[in-house]
C-alpha cells in the first residue's frame, strides 16, 4: 500500500472541503488502466475518493481499450478489459483500499457490426467480467474535421449510427437487458436519435453531455445555442438517458489544458453551469446521471473538485433530485444494487 494511499485511509474520517459529503454518490462513467498516459487502478482511485471527502457508494468502470488480449480472435480482444475489471473490482471488494465499490458494474466494448457473433462475445464479455457487464460503449463519433477529435483513438466510420448491422448489433443489446452507452459528437445527435426512435426499447445513454465540440466549426459563439437545440429534440426520446459530466476535454472548448494555474470552483461552475442545467431541465432528474470521466477530467480539477461542482451547481435542486441524480439513476440504469 502506498504512503498516498495510507494518508488518505487516515483521513478518511475528516476529509476537509466537501460540500455536502453525506449526499451518496454513485459515479455512472470513469475508467481505469496500466499502461496508459500513466498508471490509474483501484488503489489510487481509492485513495482519491476517499481524500475528497464525497461519499462515493459504488461506480461504473467504462471501456477505454485497455488491457485487449494480444491473441486469439480480433473480435474477442476486448474480453481482456473485462477481466481487467473483474481484477480491480475484486481489489475494491477486499476493502483493503476504502469502502466504495469500485466497478461494481462495467461497461464493455463490442463490434457492434459482428452480426450473430455479437452474442457470443457479450457472453464472453458477461463471464469475464464476473457477471459486471451491463452495456456495451459504441464508440461512434465522427467529425469532418479531424482536428476536433482529441482523444486516444481514432474516430469512428462516418455514418455508423446509420448502418444496419451496427443497428442490427444494437438491438441484440435489449434482449440481455444491456443499455447501449452512446458515444458520439453532438452534431451527430439526429442519427442518435434516428437509432432510439428505430430501437425504442433499447436504454441509450448519452455520455459526456451528449459528445459537446467546442473547438474548430463549433468555437463559434452560437456553439451553446446549437448544441442546445440538439439536447433538447434527443430528450424527446423516452429510452434515452444523459450522462451529465465529461466537460473537461480540449474538445469542449473551455481550455484548461492550455492554463498556468488551475480552474477555481467558481470558474467551473460558471463554464459548466449552461450545459449542466439544460441537461437537466431537458432529460429531468430521472434521466440524468453524474459522472466524474475520471482520471482524464482531471485536467480541470481533482475528485473533490469535480463534484463540488456538479452539487454547487444543483444546490438548488431538490432532496429527491439529488438523489436521482447523484446515484438513484445510475442504480437503476446499471442494476447496481
Amino acid at each position: 500500500m502506498t504512503e498516498a494511499i495510507e494518508t488518505a485511509i487516515r483521513n478518511e474520517s475528516n476529509p476537509a472541503g466537501a460540500i455536502d459529503p453525506a449526499l451518496p454518490i454513485v459515479d455512472c462513467h470513469h475508467h481505469l488502466w496500466h499502461p496508459h498516459a500513466e498508471r490509474y487502478m483501484t488503489d489510487a482511485f481509492q485513495a482519491d475518493i476517499l481524500a475528497s471527502g464525497h461519499q462515493v457508494e459504488a461506480t461504473v468502470y467504462v471501456e477505454c481499450s485497455v488491457m485487449l488480449r494480444r491473441e486469439g480472435p480480433a473480435a474477442f480482444r476486448s474480453v481482456g478489459e473485462a477481466e481487467f475489471a473483474a481484477g480491480m473490482a475484486a481489489m475494491s471488494d477486499s476493502g483493503i483500499f476504502g469502502p466504495t465499490r469500485v466497478a461494481a458494474a462495467f461497461i464493455g466494448a463490442v463490434d457492434l457490426t459482428l452480426g450473430g457473433e455479437v452474442d457470443e462475445v457479450l457472453d464472453a464479455l458477461h463471464a469475464a467480467s464476473g457477471g459486471r457487464l451491463r452495456g456495451v460503449r459504441g464508440a461512434a463519433n465522427w467529425d469532418a474535421d479531424e482536428g476536433v477529435n482529441s482523444g486516444t483513438r481514432p474516430m469512428a466510420p462516418r455514418g455508423l449510427l446509420l448502418d444496419d448491422r451496427f443497428r442490427a448489433g444494437v438491438a441484440r443489446l435489449a434482449q440481455r437487458d444491456l443499455v447501449y452507452d452512446a458515444w458520439q459528437y453532438h452534431p451527430q445527435l439526429p442519427e442518435l436519435c434516428a437509432l432510439a426512435d428505430a430501437l425504442p426499447n433499447v436504454t441509450m445513454v448519452l455520455n459526456h453531455c451528449a459528445g459537446l465540440l467546442g473547438v474548430g466549426p463549433y468555437a463559434g459563439p452560437d456553439k451553446f445555442d446549437r448544441w442546445r437545440s440538439l439536447v433538447r429534440e434527443s430528450a424527446k426520446r423516452p429510452n434515452v438517458l444523459m450522462k451529465v459530466g465529461g466537460l473537461a476535454g480540449r474538445r469542449n472548448g473551455f481550455g484548461y489544458d492550455g492554463r498556468s494555474s488551475c480552474a477555481t470552483l467558481e470558474e467551473l461552475a460558471a463554464d459548466w453551469r449552461p450545459y449542466i442545467e439544460t441537461c437537466i431541465e431537458s432529460f429531468g432528474a430521472d434521466r440524468c446521471m453524474f459522472e466524474s470521466n475520471y482520471p482524464v477530467d482531471k485536467v480541470a480539477g481533482d475528485y473533490q473538485m469535480l463534484w463540488n461542482v456538479f452539487k454547487t451547481v444543483t444546490a438548488g435542486c431538490s432532496p429527491s433530485e439529488k438523489t436521482a441524480m447523484f446515484s438513484g439513476t445510475a442504480r437503476r440504469t446499471y442494476a447496481i444494487d
